[in-house]
């Protein structure tokens, strides 16, 4: 079964507040210092470059916004009720990715 995460709704989901904020994606962003509102703003405008369409509960994703500071966020939509669950969030680094930041060393 295609379950792959739809976009649109994604991105209504940060527009409207429908944000879920996971306890582990709170901890880390505030060890890594990533406000909420970076988050958000990555949703909103970022690109997916993972599709995680077999995670449970619901299908998720790997955002990848680009800027003054790249962040990846990994987000869970639930397509019923529209609520966008934040995973977590951390700076991308070329330990872990090619200078594109999307590719997996």
């Amino acid at each position: 079964m295609n379950r792959e995460i739809d976009l649109v709704a994604l991105r209504s989901a940060a527009a409207t507040g429908k944000l879920h904020w996971r306890r582990h994606a709170l901890e880390r962003m505030l060890e890594r210092g990533i406000s909420r509102e970076e988050v958000r703003f990555a949703i909103l405008d970022g690109e997916v470059i993972e599709d995680y369409s077999s995670d449970t509960s619901y299908p998720s994703c790997l955002v990848l916004h680009t800027g003054e500071k790249a962040l990846h966020v990994v987000v869970a939509l639930d397509p019923h009720s529209g609520i966008c669950h934040v995973i977590t969030a951390y700076r991308p680094d070329a330990i872990h990715f090619e200078s594109d930041l999307k590719t997996r060393r």
